[in-house]
This record gives structure tokens, C-alpha cells and sequence, in this order.
């Protein structure tokens, strides 16, 4: 992770500066700025590897400039919210964030978080391999209706049409592909998607599955009541 560049936004001079600290001291490369606007300016000038983008921030707001930033790039997103306040929370990952903490952070959480996400975005074909599941396509692909998984590719179509999803959506996708028509719980998702060997909030989950399902057709998905979801055969 040493050559990592973490983009960062957040407007609390104080929270800015110790978070920076905290990171550059584990290795990466920090760009930090105070508002939204100077954020996008950043993201343009220097791609880096995973935003962290601060919901309250000046100029461009937070979700806004996810949602500006997903436009042009897959790049990971994490939001960070003084709030657990689910509004904050679902608004971020609809607009495309892969992730959120909430303020005040321990730097060790953070950090854990982060390479959390890079972890899966690195690997990206580790959460199914495509092994199982599916009707037998062209090679390396799996079909199901109407959709297409190259698991070779990492591409995924729809009615032969591409379909851009991010790689945090492909995992997932990989994941129901693997066990195509069991129920998969959020507990399980949360584990083998994004990586928690903890507990964590399964609006992520819920919210990647519904921005799965506009990519890929409603009625793909289906949730089962109390249990979880299972990718229909």
C-alpha cells in the first residue's frame, strides 16, 4: 500500500490534518483539501486510488462530488458523516460511494477500512471465480436471462448491451453468481463483498443490491423476507 494516493476531503482543519498525519504515517500519499470544488480539481489533476469525501464540505458537497467523480471513474469511494443518520449514509452510496464511516474515527478503523476496499478492488474476480452457477456461455462466461457474466473479462451484458458496473457491483454480482438461487444473508455479503471481518451496516449491502438491480433488471435480485437475497437460476 506504500505507493498508495488517497484523495481527501474535509473542511475541519483539525480532522483534515490528523487524519492526514494518521495516514502518511502508514504509508500512503495524501492530497488534502477543504472543499468540494478544490476536491474535483484533485481527483482531475492527480487519479487517485480511493477518494474519502467528507458529506458537510463547502463548494461541492460531498455527495455531489461522488456522484461527479463516479461520472468519470470507478475509482473506490468512502464517505465520511458526523452522522449515522441513514439519509447521510443512503445518499452516499446511491450516488456511488463503496463505503462510509462515521465521525469521530479511531485512524486504526480508517485505516483498516481503506485497505479494506483496495483489498477488493484489487481482486476484484476473488468473490466468485465463476466456478459454479449459471448457463454455460461463450468461455469464461456464465448467463442468466438475459445477462452475461464474463468472468475472465470482468465485463458484464445485458440483452448483448454493456453494463458499467463498478468493481464493488461486480463482486457482488461474482458473489450471486457463485451460488445462483441460495439465499446469500447480508452477514455473508458484508464478509465476502466488502471484506469485514466485523460487524458492519447492512444498508451497504441493501443499497449495492438495489443499484445492482437497475443494471441488471428488478426482478434478478430477489430479496427473501428475514433471510437475505438469491440471484434467480
Amino acid at each position: 500500500m506504500a505507493d498508495t494516493h488517497v484523495l481527501f476531503v474535509e473542511d475541519d482543519d483539525v480532522i483534515r490534518e490528523a487524519t492526514q498525519l494518521a495516514l502518511e504515517r502508514v504509508g500512503f500519499t495524501v492530497t488534502a483539501v477543504s472543499d468540494g470544488l478544490l476536491g474535483l480539481e484533485a481527483f482531475r489533476a492527480d487519479l487517485p486510488d480511493i477518494a474519502l469525501l467528507d458529506v458537510m464540505v463547502p463548494g461541492l458537497d460531498g455527495v455531489s462530488l461522488c456522484r461527479r467523480i463516479r461520472d468519470e471513474s470507478t475509482v473506490p469511494v468512502i464517505m465520511l458523516s458526523a452522522r449515522a443518520d441513514a439519509i447521510d449514509v443512503v445518499l452516499g452510496l446511491e450516488a456511488g460511494a463503496d463505503d462510509y464511516v462515521t465521525k469521530p474515527f479511531d485512524g486504526a478503523v480508517l485505516v483498516a477500512r481503506i485497505r479494506a476496499v483496495l483489498r477488493r478492488f484489487g481482486h476484484a474476480s476473488g468473490a466468485g471465480g465463476g466456478s459454479a452457477g449459471g448457463t454455460g456461455g461463450t468461455d469464461g462466461a456464465l448467463v442468466f436471462g438475459d445477462v452475461e457474466i464474463d468472468t475472465e473479462g470482468m465485463e458484464v451484458r445485458r440483452s448483448g448491451a454493456p453494463v458499467g458496473l463498478t468493481p464493488t457491483e461486480m463482486r457482488l454480482l461474482l458473489e450471486f453468481s457463485s451460488a445462483p438461487g441460495t439465499v446469500l444473508s447480508r452477514d455473508r455479503l458484508l464478509n465476502r463483498v466488502w471484506d469485514y471481518g466485523w460487524g458492519g451496516d447492512t444498508r451497504v449491502v441493501d443499497v449495492h443490491v438495489q443499484r445492482l438491480r437497475t443494471k441488471i433488471g428488478q426482478d434478478r435480485i430477489e430479496t427473501v423476507r428475514g433471510f437475505g437475497y438469491k440471484l434467480r437460476a
